[in-house]
């Protein structure tokens, strides 16, 4: 994104001024802020916040929500518009000060000046807290201001001394590091200079000791404890509710409509609504056919319904109008279609309704030209690497003769190792595929094992959960057309079956890469006109084609028929399972048809979350506009791209995260407020095995930047030595 303008308002006669660039990050907390932002996406979208200082007046606030509204329709209403409260800033607002935040005392209206570049009179103690978003604020300079756990800046203008807490940690340290150097080059014109104490050993640093107290004077008592990080707001929640606005009556009325999992078809493009996700956000969308006042009112309505909900003054809203919705609103609907989307790959999961896929054959050169395709298509490549297949039996690995690789048994787990080259090295997938109908040890001994085939490759595999009836496109693929899922029993040998007499299944697919084969259950309701089903009794086997099939579907349901049984197959183009209708029968149920099975692909923008417990306890935060950078070695990072649920693991990620971060992506899709399939693929990729699929969803990937960055050790030993330097008599000049 780039960050196009900041306006900032203050109280003599609420004027709006622009804030000088140099300054961008730099926040006084008795004024009001508006930033524009332009994002360089192919969406181009912009987005409009106004930032509420806490020192702040009434008048001023209500300046800035007026300032935003003209600003809003002077861009043509599309932009989305946020409100930002100090110290509750939005991830996405926090996205565009990489550095960090920071907040000044006083105002633009009592005198005070943004940034005046190379400048030095200047002594502030900053307060440092946040790993992946980072706040500074100004506090007393005084020792009373510290605390054990974290981080504090003492700027004197030519030299700024960090201070670590001794309960700080690494990722914390690092921040802090970027933000001191960041006042250096952007305030100081690169004119200071940057020392460090780790609060732990502060005899290791006795001449940067020496500054600090002769400005703070000698320290006497302990330190306090450290102060609990807030929990991050995770925009997550079950109970979300969607609510009418309308003054058709001549007064404001809000009734609400439906609550979670919500559908697209509940807004009305003639009207404005609410909705609320727990309290913990109030988003405003405004029809484009809505009337003027009811538009131009959004804003304050949704502040309005914040008070009138005795919901904190500080809870975070947004606007936006038709057409132009944030993706956090979309990610709140079950399913999303944009305007002119086409048809696309099919998302059914229930019994007997399996998705249609898509028509047009892999071309591998196009994944390769172009990252993003692998990754929206989940295809790291043609499918012709190398196969090895595992069930477990005895709660161990069993081989599967390769004669019947691709048939896979609802009372069996199995692993698939998938093995192809990418730049002349071996890379791994690793396919944990669980039946409907294994016992719970069997769950957990395929895990097990997996980790074991893991550690056998030094960690190199990509991990996919994959779920029975909900196979990935790759999964398809690499069984070459020969994937036949069996609704119950087992593959082992020497173990019979139950004899389940006729059996029918669903065959969808046009070609080899595409095509499965599912057990259904065998009654007429099962029957879609769209698709090719195959009925196999002990005498015979049948072949039932839907009036909608193609002629490719239909020489992929004989490839299959041909799989199940050498016998002779009888083409049916009439019902034949269905009972007549009688006086003494029922009628026989309808066929489903594609337009009630077919559903266009959800179009859905994906999330970055971050996975830590540094702070002393498990949480999720999320990153806003992220990139490569974003990806935290020392962390578990979640990345949701809607159709499968990545987990990228950091090589100094711990045990406890690793393991809590699978649980949490169960839970996350669990309780979802869009009704989220808890099927979806959930991939564990580590830190420098990422495959396609999900490098695509990062702009620009650098494969090899894991060994060109700088540790906070490295950047520390560069910060040179500041050791020379003096503090004058008055402690706001550094010789």
């Amino acid at each position: 994104s780039q960050l196009q303008s900041a306006f900032q308002m203050y109280s003599e006669k609420m004027k709006m001024v622009p804030v000088p660039e140099q300054a961008y990050g730099n926040f006084f907390e008795g004024d009001c802020y508006i930033i524009l932002n332009v994002s360089n996406s192919a969406t181009q979208s912009t987005d409009i916040h106004y930032w509420i200082g806490n020192a702040s007046s009434q008048d001023e606030q209500g300046a800035a929500a007026v300032y935003v509204t003209q600003l809003d329709k002077c861009l043509g209403g599309s932009p989305v518009q946020y409100r930002e409260v100090q110290g509750c800033e939005s991830a996405k607002f926090k996205s565009y000060f990489k550095n960090g935040l920071i907040y000044k005392k006083g105002g633009v209206g009592s005198g005070f000046t943004h940034v005046e570049t190379n400048v030095y009179n200047i002594q502030r103690l900053l307060h440092v807290k946040g790993t992946k978003h980072v706040t500074a604020r100004e506090v007393e300079v005084s020792w009373s201001s510290f605390n054990l756990g974290d981080i504090f800046l003492l700027d004197l203008g030519k030299a700024v001394i960090q201070w670590n807490g001794p309960q700080s940690n690494r990722q914390e340290k690092l921040k802090a590091v970027l933000l001191a150097q960041d006042i250096r080059d952007r305030e100081r014109g690169g004119r200071a200079q940057i020392g460090v104490i780790e609060g732990g050993q502060e005899e290791a640093s006795p001449e940067l000791m020496k500054i600090m107290t002769s400005v703070l004077g000698q320290r006497t008592g302990h330190l306090k404890e450290p102060i609990p990080d807030d929990k991050p707001d995770q925009n997550q929640t079950s109970n979300v509710k969607l609510y009418h606005v309308s003054d058709a009556s001549g007064q404001l009325l809000v009734q609400e409509v439906a609550t979670s999992p919500l559908t697209q078809d509940l807004l009305s493009s003639t009207d404005c609504y609410i909705l609320d996700q727990g309290g913990s956000s109030v988003m405003v969308w405004k029809g484009k056919a809505a009337s003027d006042e009811e538009r131009h009112s959004a804003l304050s309505r949704a502040v309005g319904f914040i008070k009138a909900k005795n919901y904190p003054s500080n809870t975070k809203v947004e606007v936006m109008s038709e057409g132009g919705e944030s993706a956090m609103f979309k990610h709140l609907f079950k399913s999303w279609k944009e305007k002119g989307q086409i048809q696309g790959l099919g998302k059914t999961h229930s019994v007997g309704k399996i998705a249609k896929v898509d028509q047009v054959k892999f071309d591998v050169m196009e994944l390769h030209a172009q990252p993003k395709l692998a990754a929206q298509e989940r295809m790291v490549d043609d499918a012709s690497g190398h196969v090895q297949v595992w069930r477990i039996e005895n709660l161990e690995l069993k081989e599967v003769n390769p004669s019947t690789y691709g048939q896979f048994y609802g009372g069996d787990c199995y692993l698939v190792l998938y093995t192809y080259n990418r730049a002349n090295k071996p890379q791994y997938i690793l396919y944990m595929w669980q039946g409907r109908h294994a016992t719970q040890d069997e769950v957990t001994a395929s895990a097990y094992q997996a980790v074991n085939l893991d550690n056998k490759y030094n960690g190199a595999p990509v991990q996919v959960r994959v779920v029975m009836g909900k196979e990935p496109r790759h999964f398809l693929a690499i069984f070459k057309g020969r994937l036949i899922i069996f609704e119950g029993g087992t593959g082992r040998a020497g173990v019979v079956n139950p004899d389940p007499g006729a059996r029918l299944f669903q065959v969808r697919g046009t070609h080899e890469m595409n095509t499965k084969a599912t057990e259904v259950p065998t009654r007429a309701a099962s029957l879609n006109t769209n698709d090719v089903f195959l009925l196999k009794t002990h005498q015979n086997v049948f072949l039932w084609y839907g009036k909608g099939c193609s002629g490719d579907e239909r020489e992929m349901g004989k490839a299959v028929a041909d799989l199940l049984s050498e016998q002779d197959k009888q083409i049916v183009y009439l019902p034949v399972l269905g009972r007549r209708k009688t006086h003494r029968n029922p009628p026989k149920a309808p066929y489903a048809s594609d337009k009630r099975l077919e559903k266009e692909v959800a179009l859905h923008e994906p999330r970055l979350f971050e996975c830590s417990n540094q702070t002393g306890r498990f949480l999720m935060t999320e990153v806003a506009d992220f990139t490569q950078d974003d990806l935290d070695e020392d962390d578990v990072m979640l990345l949701d791209t809607w159709e499968e649920i990545f987990l990228w693991i950091g090589n100094s990620a711990n045990q406890y995260e690793t393991q809590e971060s699978y649980s949490s992506a169960v839970d996350y899709l669990k309780t979802h407020p869009a009704g989220r399939d808890p099927g979806t693929p959930i991939t564990t990729v580590k830190q420098g095995y990422e495959p396609p699929t999900f490098t695509g969803w990062f702009n620009a990937w650098d494969a090899h930047k894991w060994s060109g960055g700088l540790s906070y050790e490295e950047m520390k030993s560069k910060l040179g030595d500041i050791s020379q330097i003096t503090v004058v008599k008055s402690f706001n000049h550094i010789d």
